[in-house]
């Protein structure tokens, strides 16, 4: 690895190089480049250059970032030149220290990455910790808990975390990546992150017997959240779902196809951007404390609900695999009256083959019949009814609409018709399907071409 980046960062191919007389381009660089230049590599890359020339001997030393991955060597000598490079490494401040740890990782050689972690002069900690290619997933020391006091990112995949009876803080942790994580149970987790008091980021991505019920997300500093569940069927009885109360956030993300719930315990009066995926009957709950959002993405039921406003909304993203997503389009456009880009797309064909089987043994008798009719290789079966009434957005705002998958079917040429027509202020409006069909193409774009226009500027493009 070093010797290609070394080649390439001189300009010059090995036979140039053995036959170069004097110094390199690069040993004539100053010494705070070198150093950005070298933060990029691995430590062990950076170590190596130590015998490149005097110059070099100790210039690795003040590397200000540091990279150790055990992916690819024996996790003894690793754990080794762990030692002895930190021991030998003189830059007054570390700025970053990053772990990337679990192909060989066993589970005493943990404890000895988070003691070499906690070293007062390092600013920010980075540990990864992937067992996913292990017959069994690593089970993690309390000591995680204890001693990564300077800890900034913690990014864990395929691990168990084990229960803790003393106080756990984190005091610099900003971002935090669980996928695939095994936990004590409920309290363990919203404990845990009640004690990260300046958390930033939260991905969790859950798995098949996870031991939580309710994720319960109380963190008022979380500015991004995203919450994933796996595709699978609970086998008890209890309510699965989440409880979230983040008022500072600004992103928002959550896809659940097995939850039942999700509380949201105060506006979030922050939120820009929201992409919600879910199979909750009552998607409004979410809905109404995000309102200040500008732009969303959503797939989700469009049940009989009063929506609120999004004054704020730019861009909206409705995916069109449910067979009531013209309800659901419509309903958002008359509640979005600055609206600027609309944008529609089949996003995920396979959620209907999940629904059908929710609703037919466990959840939602009373919507069987949404989905039942549904074929997946024709198309979204929808139907269309023309308001009375042209949403605000079409006549004073929407400027661009990108369709994508567009399959013509009636339902779709109706919508496309009645956007177009009322449309008085788009530009753009690009439509791109997948039909394999050129005949089936040509008479898409002669409907489409033909259609009345309520924007004399407006640019139909077909891709």
């Amino acid at each position: 690895m070093f010797s290609r980046v070394w080649f390439w960062l001189c300009g010059l191919g090995k036979k140039q190089l053995k036959f170069q007389k004097g110094p390199d381009r690069l040993s004539q660089l100053p010494d705070a480049l070198l150093l950005e230049i070298l933060s990029l590599l691995p430590t062990e890359d950076v170590v190596a250059t130590m015998i490149l020339s005097k110059r070099w001997r100790f210039l690795w030393m003040m590397v200000p970032r540091l990279v150790y991955d055990d992916s690819y060597k024996k996790i003894e000598r690793f754990l080794r030149f762990v030692d002895k490079s930190l021991v030998l490494h003189k830059a007054p401040i570390l700025e970053t220290l990053h772990f990337k740890l679990g192909k060989r990782c066993r589970h005493e050689d943990i404890p000895k990455c988070i003691r070499a972690s906690d070293k007062s002069s390092v600013r920010e900690v980075i540990i990864e910790i992937d067992s996913s290619s292990r017959p069994s997933p690593l089970i993690l020391p309390k000591s995680l808990y204890t001693e990564c006091r300077m800890l900034v990112t913690l990014k864990l995949n395929n691990v168990i975390l084990v229960d803790f009876s003393s106080h756990v803080s984190f005091p610099a942790l900003k971002s935090l990546v669980l996928v695939s994580v095994k936990y004590p149970g409920d309290e363990f987790l919203s404990s845990l992150l009640s004690s990260c008091h300046v958390l930033e980021d939260l991905v969790l991505k859950q798995c098949p017997d996870d031991n939580v019920i309710t994720f319960t997300i109380r963190v008022p500093s979380l500015k991004s959240l995203v919450l994933h569940t796996s595709r699978h069927i609970y086998e008890d009885d209890d309510a699965h779902g989440c409880v979230l109360d983040a008022p500072s956030l600004e992103r928002l993300d959550i896809r659940d196809y097995d939850g039942e719930f999700c509380i949201i315990e105060n506006n979030m009066l922050k939120i820009k951007e929201a992409d919600i995926d879910v199979t909750y009957i009552l998607p409004g709950m979410i809905l109404g404390r995000i309102t200040s959002a500008k732009r969303l993405d959503l797939c989700v039921f469009s049940s009989k609900i009063e929506y609120p406003v999004f004054y704020s909304l730019i861009t909206l993203n409705i995916c069109t695999c449910h067979t009531e997503w013209v309800d659901l389009l419509m309903s958002m456009l008359r509640v979005s009256p600055n609206l600027r880009d609309l944008e529609l797309n089949l996003v995920h064909r396979y959620k209907h083959e999940l629904f059908i089987f929710l609703d037919q043994y466990i959840f939602y008798p009373n919507v069987i019949y949404l989905y039942q009719c549904h074929d997946l290789t024709d198309g979204p079966l929808a139907c269309w009814s023309e308001p009375s009434l042209v949403p605000e957005c079409l006549l004073s705002s929407l400027e661009n609409l990108e369709w994508e998958q567009y399959d013509g079917t009636e339902v779709e040429k109706e919508v496309a018709a009645f956007i177009l027509r009322n449309a008085n202020c788009l530009k753009k409006a690009t439509i791109s399907s997948n039909s394999t069909d050129p005949n089936k193409k040509l008479e898409m774009i002669k409907v489409l071409s033909f259609s009345p226009r309520g924007s004399r500027t407006c640019q139909l493009l077909f891709d």
